[in-house]
């Protein structure tokens, strides 16, 4: 097992806030310039659909924090109807986020549209989305099998909804939340288990607290959006696989710098320290409402397995739960998953996919409608171990570490998925071993 060392500086810049940052660039009166934009090819399918829909999309590289190259995103737009008929299907690659948010403003611009992906995407559920949208007027159209493509024929007379989410998804509640700022009078959303709430902070949107946990978000329809600056910080679900390394790399010491530690982006840190894992967290402070510090990552050995079942819990790591699972395997030989059905409708049926390649480790499982236990290990491999990626960023990364720091014999079916969410990732982590 080698030991990873160092400062990381250029982490990602946060997915999830990048795509929101552009919608309501788009969304907004005037210029919005957007500082540590991501490179990833899913916020670039934002990006895209933008300029397909007439909004004025520039980027450039501008010299930022520890002398580091960031993207810079200019956004001019004339607000809420800002956006034109397309000439052909909005194009979304694997970007599910994009699909999603995007049809809540496209329900109430007044034309028809489409929405398509590549072949991953086009498998994944999208009824979900639809039900809200046609509840506030707008008609959308779907496959037999209630994927993509998406056809909508929005209207500029959407009405206000008031919904309780069925499932937690902040793709929803957000693709809901952009609709409702064009109806006609109040919207509320019902959120009986919290997911990230970027979309309300940088919206500034009224939330209401009920003491049994649940959320409404209120909208208040047709107020302009004045377009104001944003900035990205470094993503947390890419600093769960430095922390992961960091654990599982024998006498390692690793500090990430910059990260957004949002509490609904971070609830892999204490599920880790409560298994034991030594994670702290240095110069916190909030920059444009959002809470950003250093995450100091020293190797544990001896974690206590994981074992996730609640539901709060799983909704605040469902993008972190691959790389936790993997963790937990490598390190103590056990895991156990529970009410995580969500896994399976993501880039790839991650529950499978982690399982598929841990049993190629050796490990022993048993895989459930909704997760999958890790019994312990039975075997090693006689030989170089093929991780087969499923076309998921997050299985490559997760796996990807595991044989990195453990020096297990390993390979990956395909290395180039990672660009999706972090186009530097294989750099950090070689600059990192010692």
């Amino acid at each position: 097992m080698g030991a990873f060392t160092g400062e990381v500086t250029a982490l990602p810049p946060d997915k999830s806030i990048s795509h929101r940052a552009a919608l309501i660039g788009a969304l907004s009166e005037g210029v919005t310039e957007i500082t540590n934009f991501s490179a990833g090819f899913d916020n670039q399918s934002t990006l895209g659909v933008l300029r397909d829909a007439g909004i004025v999309v520039e980027q450039e590289e501008i010299i930022g924090a520890y002398g580091r190259n960031i993207r810079k995103v200019v956004i001019r737009s004339k607000g809420l109807w800002s956006f034109m008929a397309p000439e052909k299907p909005f194009m979304c690659n694997n970007s599910g986020s994009t699909m999603r948010m995007f049809a809540g403003i496209l329900a109430a611009q007044p034309f028809e549209s489409q929405l398509v992906g590549d072949s991953s995407l086009m498998k994944r559920p999208m009824k979900r989305i639809a039900e809200p949208l046609r509840m506030m007027g707008a008609r959308i159209g779907l496959s037999s099998d209630g994927t993509a493509p998406v056809s909508i024929c929005g209207t500029k007379d959407l009405k206000p909804i008031e919904y309780c989410l069925p499932v937690p998804s902040a793709q929803v509640k957000s693709l809901v939340a952009f609709a409702a700022l064009h109806a006609d009078g109040e919207s509320r959303i019902i959120e009986p288990i919290r997911s990230r709430d970027h979309t309300e902070l940088m919206l500034g949107l009224e939330t209401i607290d009920h003491s049994d946990g649940a959320r409404v978000i209120v909208i208040q329809g047709r107020q302009p959006l004045e377009a104001r600056p944003f900035y990205i910080p470094s993503d947390p679900s890419a600093a769960c696989f430095i922390v992961a390394l960091g654990l599982l790399g024998n006498g390692s010491e690793i500090i990430i710098r910059d990260v957004c530690l949002n509490p609904t982006r971070v609830e892999f840190i204490p599920v880790l320290t409560a298994a034991g894992a030594d994670i702290t967290i240095e110069n916190s402070r909030i920059i444009g409402g959002e809470t950003i510090g250093d995450i100091l990552v020293r190797s544990t050995p001896g974690m206590k397995p994981l074992v996730i079942s609640d539901k709060v819990v799983v909704a605040g790591v469902i993008d972190e739960l691959p790389m936790l699972a993997v963790l937990s395997a490598f390190s103590s030989g056990e895991f156990e998953l529970h009410n995580a059905e969500e896994l399976r409708t993501k880039e790839s049926d991650r529950i499978d996919a982690v399982v598929v390649n841990l049993e190629r480790f050796g490990f022993e499982c048993e895989q459930y409608p909704d997760g999958f236990r890790v019994i312990g290990r039975r075997s090693m491999p006689s030989g170089e171990v093929t991780i087969e990626c499923f076309d998921d960023h997050r299985i490559a990364m997760s796996f990807f570490v595991a044989f990195r720091a453990t020096g297990e014999p390993a390979v990956l079916s395909d290395s180039g998925v990672v660009g999706v969410s972090f186009p530097n990732f294989f750099d950090i982590i070689d600059s990192l071993e010692s």
